[in-house]
């Protein structure tokens, strides 16, 4: 058992490395970029308060478990930016996934590779839901930090409709009530059509 206890604390320190992983976004009110931590406990957070709202049923715990993996294998690709032509980078992120689930016990290695899986594919009510609130989160933070990132890498109303779209299989209703937000906020910066 102490051998699980060492793995299991590896593990914890070599996560460690998620809160020097930097973002694209900078968070609200502040001048620095977040990290792929602060992201990861954010959503986690975002998705189990608007769980009531979701269209589909999903499960609290697989749905915060997934919104804590999934970034972790940016502690070797790096965060990609949403709206970059080369942000689906699977083989690669599957190859972070193995490597750091590795450092645990087989048995939880197998279980967090299998729920990394899982949203990847996005197949299962909880991985849409969790697909959807990991688009929603710098959504809302360009929407009230004066679209910092949009602006900065030059995206369009359309692009950030497009590639937020998943929102609608969470919840059609927030879906339309955020595209109007982006819509009506893209107009008053400036962003393209």
């Amino acid at each position: 058992m102490t051998e699980n206890f060492q793995a299991i604390t590896q593990f914890i320190v070599e996560i460690e490395k998620l809160k020097n992983v930097e973002r694209k976004i900078k968070p609200v009110g502040l001048l620095r970029y977040e990290n792929s931590a602060e992201h990861s406990w954010q959503i986690a957070l975002l998705a189990l308060t608007l769980l009531p709202y979701a269209e589909q049923n999903p499960d609290p715990l697989i749905v915060v478990t997934m919104l804590l993996l999934h970034d972790i294998v940016e502690i070797d690709t790096g965060d990609k930016f949403a709206y970059d032509a080369n942000h689906d980078d699977y083989e690669n992120e599957l190859a972070s996934a193995k490597r750091i689930f590795a450092i645990l016990p087989n048995e939880q290695a197998q279980a967090y590779l299998k729920i990394w899986i899982e949203f990847e594919q996005a197949h299962t009510p909880e991985a849409q839901y969790s697909k959807a609130i990991d688009r929603l989160m710098p959504v809302i933070q360009n929407l009230h930090n004066g679209c910092q990132s949009w602006i900065d890498h030059d995206i369009s109303v359309s692009q950030i409709l497009l590639k937020n779209a998943a929102i609608e299989k969470a919840n059609p209703q927030l879906w339309q009530w955020l595209k109007q937000q982006v819509i009506d906020t893209g107009k008053r910066v400036g962003l393209r059509p």
